[in-house]
């Protein structure tokens, strides 16, 4: 019996897709339900399961191009297989029982201050901090460190930020130094001859390439502008931190200040529905919900999972959501739904530690809100010069519907909600 191993359709608009991994080798036992192969479209990243225990037939390589509905391998099913099979799954789990544990160490935060750990805390920890993490690894290289048993403090990362890449685990394995470049300095009485200059070049992956041109394609089809202001975190900073263990005792999650703004930002969507909506021909489409997609950096590029019927739902659930989201960006698992239908998008730069930015639309909506990382600065409070935790926010917003006078509003409107956070409990 012979089971095919499809390219599953994966939203109305995908045509094709990239063989990004095959995660067991031609030949090997496959569990069922156990991953096989990641393929990568234009908005997600998939991870495929075996749907039968047998052996597997791969019939195309990585890193090629196929179309949805296309056969990439089989899986060969037969009567001995099933004993073989039995037998194997025994082994495996023998395998993942004397697996020992893989400790990791930790680096102190680079660029960033411990605020934005504290504050956001469900952002992924690469994107907040400079430390290795198994949980930041490539699937494929997480798996090999598993199956190997290796110790990651004996690697030496050769990828961006000193990121372990499976080549440098291979490397690791097979007793070789990892290759990397030593800088080398001249001086007036000793040249260093150079070598040719030399430069990579690798393609675009299908969510890169769609990345692109929905930046191209905000820039070109919106009049976007962007206007700015600056909130007093002081009081909703004093709030958390006075509820915040309690909050995770009963909800089993932390809270931190996405879910204000989320409530801060539909507030001022109800006041100004130009924001919340956007522009079909000649025609203007307005909302009457309030999905709202929260921007996640993840390692093939930024997604934007939405949370839909943010208005309904309370700190807790929205904490909840957004933790989901960072823990599906992490390994991959978002589905296409989860990134669809979104009608306005707030971003975080300030993990990053930016201080000030103007984002840029999340095409075809008409408003995104940038939030930037929390600075102590003098400010003038009652004629007197006092420090407080200040952020500087941006709101872009498509100017073909959406006056100056309400995004300005809009922003107004996010201030006094967050430097008066009894506001969104009270809703007024």
């Amino acid at each position: 019996m012979v089971i095919e191993i499809k390219i599953p359709e994966a939203g109305e608009s995908v045509k094709e897709a990239v063989l990004a991994q095959w995660l067991k080798k031609d030949g090997d036992i496959v569990q069922k339900d156990e991953p096989i192969l990641v393929i990568e479209t234009d908005k997600v990243t998939l991870e495929l399961v075996a749907e039968a225990t047998g052996y597997l037939k791969i019939n195309v390589k990585e890193g090629q191009v196929v179309p949805i509905g296309s056969v990439v391998g089989i899986i060969r099913i037969s009567e001995d297989n099933q004993d073989n099979a039995s037998d194997a799954k025994k082994s495996l789990k023998a395998i993942k029982a004397s697996t020992t544990e893989i400790k990791i160490n930790e680096h102190p935060a680079k660029d960033v201050t411990s605020e934005s750990r504290e504050y956001f805390p469900h952002f992924p920890t690469d994107q907040v901090k400079d430390s290795e993490s198994i949980k930041t690894l490539m699937p494929s290289v997480r798996r090999l460190i598993l199956d190997k048993n290796v110790d990651m403090n004996l690697v030496q990362g050769t990828g961006p930020d000193g990121k372990i890449t499976k080549g440098d685990v291979l490397l690791h394995i097979e007793g070789l130094p990892s290759i990397i470049p030593e800088k080398k300095s001249e001086t007036a009485d000793h040249k260093i001859a150079r070598t040719e200059e030399q430069a990579t070049r690798k393609p675009m992956t299908l969510i890169r390439q769609r990345i692109a041109e929905r930046l191209v394609e905000a820039k070109q089809q919106t009049a976007m502008l962007t206007t700015f202001n600056e909130i007093d975190m002081t009081r909703v900073m004093d709030l958390r931190a006075r509820y915040k263990e309690t909050f995770q005792k009963k909800h089993g999650v932390f809270l931190g200040f996405m879910s204000f703004f989320i409530k801060a930002c539909i507030s001022a969507l109800k006041e100004i529905p130009e924001i919340n909506a956007y522009v079909d021909g000649k025609d203007i489409i307005y909302h009457d919900y309030y999905h709202i997609g929260i921007a996640i950096g993840g390692e093939r590029g930024l997604v934007v999972p939405v949370i839909r019927n943010a208005d309904r739902l309370s700190f807790a659930l929205l904490e909840k959501n957004i933790e989901e989201f960072v823990d599906k960006t992490k390994t991959g698992k978002l589905t296409l739904s989860e990134l669809e239908g979104g009608t306005f998008t707030i971003s975080n730069g300030g993990v990053y530690g930016s201080l000030l930015s103007t984002p840029i639309l999340n095409f075809p909506q008409s408003g995104i809100l940038g939030m930037h990382k929390i600075e102590k600065r003098p400010v003038v409070v009652n004629d007197e010069i006092v420090i407080r935790s200040m952020m500087y926010v941006a709101l872009s917003y498509d100017h073909r519907i959406v006056d100056g006078r309400g995004a300005v509003s809009f922003l107004k409107r996010i201030k006094e909600c967050m430097e008066e956070p009894e506001r969104l409990l009270m809703e007024i």
